[in-house]
């Protein structure tokens, strides 16, 4: 059986009027497609995990978000509306804006497939030269979620910025990446670079 956090029922609750529908239909449909899904709250907004991370949801002042943490596995270059905003569907500001119950269902249904088959993100190429950089969803929720940590990420150098972003993509396991995210949001809090504890005094 699915295991359902009270945090999460909590998140919901303070969200924003137009938002909780929307929460509240997300839910439903991720534990209609996987039973077995449990719930918890990380960087601060829901995450519906099975078998390592499988998909979340955040609630923002005038939209909502969701995403899968394999999406470039479901949805290939199809980016979709990925561009408007974090998260596959773009900005979310009702629940029309969400595809329907049977094309979401199968969606979820595929991430966790995708898990069931210990399937792994690709690892990102490796480029020769400086060019734009890809910043993972989950990670800039996160920053989105701690005004410290995404100032000082903000403002950091380009190679600064690529030191932390390949230091999470490249983990090997997905708990590693979730526990090096973590740790790089701590570290951004405080103002520090991926490679701090080396810098003399």
């Amino acid at each position: 059986m699915g295991k359902k956090d009270p945090r999460i029922d909590a998140y919901i609750a303070k969200s924003a009027d137009f938002a909780k529908p929307i929460l509240h239909h997300i839910r439903k449909r991720v534990h209609a497609a996987c039973p077995e899904v449990e719930e918890t709250m990380k960087w601060s907004f829901p995450h519906f995990d099975y078998k390592g991370m499988l998909c979340s949801m955040a609630a923002f002042k005038q939209h909502c978000s969701f995403g899968f943490w394999k999406g470039a596995l479901i949805f290939g270059n199809n980016r979709g509306k990925a561009d408007e905003a974090m998260g596959h569907f773009g900005r979310i500001t009702s629940v029309s804006d969400l595809p329907k119950d049977s094309v979401l269902t199968g969606y979820i249904k595929e991430a966790v497939r995708l898990n069931d088959a210990g399937t792994k993100l690709p690892p990102r190429p490796r480029a020769k030269g400086k060019k734009e950089l890809v910043i993972p969803d989950s990670f800039i929720t996160a920053l989105k979620e701690n005004k410290k940590a995404r100032t000082t990420f903000d403002n950091f150098s380009y190679s600064h910025q690529k030191e932390y972003v390949e230091w999470i993509t490249e983990a090997k396991t997905e708990d590693t990446r979730e526990r090096r995210m973590e740790t790089a949001i701590e570290w951004l809090a405080e103002g520090k670079p991926r490679h701090w504890k080396y810098l003399k005094c």
